[in-house]
């Protein structure tokens, strides 16, 4: 019997030897395959292991306004999810504590309340344990500043996440502080499902594109004693921050008087652009359309570089070239114009504000079709492509690589010397039969009140990158577009178009801003007729302010009004006198403005709120206040929608949309109402909006 279970305890010993041996000789077998006769082929996939080099993507450089507030950079945002299905997930703590959570995230992330927070949250547990999602999203677009507050909820303050099933992702994202201002300038970014790059799509951020992206760095895979892992080669390069010439403030006044006409008179869409005269400086930019999916007006697609039909305002560079060419030297000459004129045997030009005769001043003030037409054709009656020639000449008709993208050069035709195209000719120069961008028919205007300098309009002054800080010089497209002696002829024309006895934009007139302009009318061609459609027109005022010693330019579209008012002067030309009325307000035109003492407190200063206390003792310095002072503070909440009544618009939106409110506004100067009432407990993502009054 003891031999028996010796002999089964032998041979079972044996098995496990001869196992042992198999599996060594295996084990050799394999070493020797891979060592020596397949050497080759494992080193090829060693090395190509080895050398696979990743790419590491650049961080794209800021846009700034002109001093240096941002108006485009990224931030990181998380994502927030729950791994129900996580090691060692404590289920029957996350049961009971299911109350509290729900409570603390409808405190702080009022998008939903208590009940739906608490529903939203068990809604996981009610599937089987082996169907329970592994990402199930909790809450995203937040800040680092609330991923931490999260962490201090009931269950969620557990540290190790295999126990509370916390999986917190990290993005980038583009942007905008200061909203929809000057959006569509500034452009969109956008990353595509075959690459991760960050690449602009429109306005600066894609004509600019090569100078924001930056360079990417590479990473190559080393072996290390724990494993392989990246090590970087060559560094990523950040963009460059790019400083534009937007200034904030004008920007605000600009988008709000443009926006406060469109709502008026009921028009389908409208642009305004502010330069500066001696620079060529775009200090502002608004291109507003009604807004497809609500009411009010939103940032549009970018028409201040897109060519239409300008009217009457392209008859001041017809003038220009009239003088520069000596076809007219004295502006009181007097023209026989009459109220029809079928030149070349085409339609006859007919006048809105006709006469039988006018001076050449009077065909600028009076905005008369048939005097511009009889000055230009005097000299180009027998070779009308001359005139296009003549545009080429003075750069007209050149590029203006203002960094805006989509920008389009002035489409005017060459004519044939024929009837056709002295016809053609006629109506050229007063308007029609042409294309072009309102920034070209603005920078004529700005070059004669630059004295006859054309200078290039642009809206890119500085880059700024590691141990560069290169600022863009002030560039022109010729250095002289006319001479002084005619720009300061055009420059009175213009003016009497608001200060003379039968100027077409009377109605712009005030007593503190001298403005010099031109109006413009246009009818809009109907696509399916392909007729002009004289119920729909395009209204246009392109000037400077002050008259007589400019500092700024501006021109305005007011596309298809419908109520209340119909005439370019009483639509765009208001849009520009209220801008200019406003810069002057706020002593923006080298004035000084003067501030009345309140009759309360006669010797002390009244500031208004600020969210940062450091700021009290900043104005005091800045001001020389006397310690003493009146300051009007906010209401504290301590939950809710804050209360910003009182402040000034940027610390405004930011304490509200760091609550995670969106904010719209209307007005400038500072915070008087806002329509959700503070401490209001609001759903993150409700929209407050903001009335603004000095």
């Amino acid at each position: 019997m003891k031999k028996d279970n010796r002999k089964h305890i032998l041979f079972r010993y044996g098995l496990i030897i001869l196992f042992i041996l198999g599996f060594s000789v295996a084990i050799v077998a394999k070493l020797i395959d891979t060592t020596v006769l397949s050497a080759e082929e494992w080193n090829e996939k060693a090395m190509k292991e080895l050398s696979r080099v990743e790419v590491i993507l650049p961080e794209r450089g800021n846009i700034l306004a002109d001093d240096g507030s941002i108006l485009a950079t990224n931030l990181r945002f998380y994502t927030v999810r729950m791994d129900f299905r996580s090691e060692r997930f404590m289920e029957k703590r996350y049961r009971a504590a299911i109350d509290s959570i729900a409570d603390s995230l409808a405190l702080h992330f009022p998008v939903r309340s208590s009940k739906e927070w608490k529903k939203h949250l068990l809604a996981p547990l009610e599937k089987a344990d082996t169907l329970r999602p592994r990402a199930y999203k909790l809450i995203g677009n937040i800040s680092y500043a609330d991923v931490q507050l999260l962490r201090t909820f009931p269950f969620f303050k557990i540290k190790n996440r295999n126990r509370n099933g916390l999986v917190i992702e990290d993005y980038m994202r583009r942007v905008n502080p200061y909203g929809d201002m000057a959006r569509r300038s500034i452009g969109g970014v956008s990353a595509t499902r075959e690459s991760r790059e960050v690449r602009g799509r429109s306005g600066l951020e894609m004509a600019l594109d090569s100078l924001l992206y930056g360079k990417p760095g590479y990473a190559k895979k080393i072996p290390l004693t724990k494993g392989i892992v990246n090590w970087t080669d060559i560094p990523a390069t950040p963009g460059y921050d790019i400083k534009t010439t937007i200034d904030i403030n004008m920007q605000d006044i600009v988008e709000n008087e443009l926006n406060d006409i469109l709502e008026f008179c009921d028009a389908d869409w409208g642009v305004a652009v502010l330069m500066e005269v001696a620079t060529g400086d775009i200090k502002a930019i608004s291109n507003l359309e009604k807004n497809p999916h609500g009411n009010g007006y939103i940032e549009g697609q970018n028409r201040a570089v897109q060519g239409f039909e300008p009217g009457s305002v392209v008859k001041t560079l017809s003038m220009m070239i009239a003088l520069e060419d000596g076809i007219v030297n004295d502006v009181n000459q007097v023209i026989t114009t009459g109220f029809k004129w079928a030149y070349a045997g085409g339609r006859p030009i007919t006048d809105a504000h006709g006469a039988e005769s006018m001076t050449v001043n009077d065909v600028i003030e009076r905005s008369s079709n048939i005097g511009m037409s009889r000055i230009i054709t005097r000299k180009y009656d027998s070779n009308p492509g001359a005139f296009y020639s003549r545009l080429k000449q003075i750069g007209f008709l050149e590029p203006m690589h203002t960094g805006i993208a989509g920008e389009r050069v002035p489409r005017i035709d060459s004519v044939p010397s024929n009837n056709g195209g002295r016809i053609a000719l006629s109506r050229m120069c007063y308007g029609y039969a042409t294309e072009i961008p309102p920034l070209s028919t603005l920078a004529i205007y700005n070059a004669i009140a630059n004295g006859g300098r054309y200078v290039r309009p642009r809206l890119v002054s500085e880059l700024i990158g590691e141990g560069v800080d290169s600022v863009l010089p002030v560039t022109y497209i010729r250095d002289r577009v006319c001479s002084e002696t005619n720009a300061a002829k055009l420059r009175g024309m213009l003016r009497n178009v608001v200060w003379g006895q039968r100027g077409t934009g009377k109605l712009l007139r005030n007593d503190l801003v001298e403005i010099a302009g031109k109006t413009g009318t246009c009818y809009m061609i109907d696509h399916d007729t392909g007729q002009y459609n004289t119920s729909r027109k395009r209204l246009a005022f392109c000037g400077f302010f002050p008259a007589d010693k400019p500092l700024y330019s501006c021109i305005v579209l007011t596309c298809h009004p419908r109520q209340n008012v119909f005439g370019a002067a009483s639509t765009s030309g208001q849009v520009l006198r209220n801008i200019a009325l406003k810069l002057f307000s706020r002593g923006m035109l080298n004035n000084t403005s003067e501030f009345a003492e309140t009759a309360t407190s006669p010797s002390r200063p009244t500031l208004y709120a600020t969210s940062s206390p450091s700021r009290h003792d900043q104005l005091r310095d800045e001001f020389r206040l006397p310690a003493t002072k009146v300051m009007r503070q906010p209401r504290h909440t301590t939950s809710g929608v804050p209360d910003v009544t009182g402040y000034g618009l940027r610390d405004a939106v930011a304490m509200l949309e760091g609550k995670g409110y969106n904010v719209s506004f209307s007005g400038s100067g500072f915070v008087c109402h806002q329509s959700v009432p503070a401490g209001t407990a609001a759903r993150r993502g409700t929209t407050v909006t903001l009335s603004l009054s000095n």
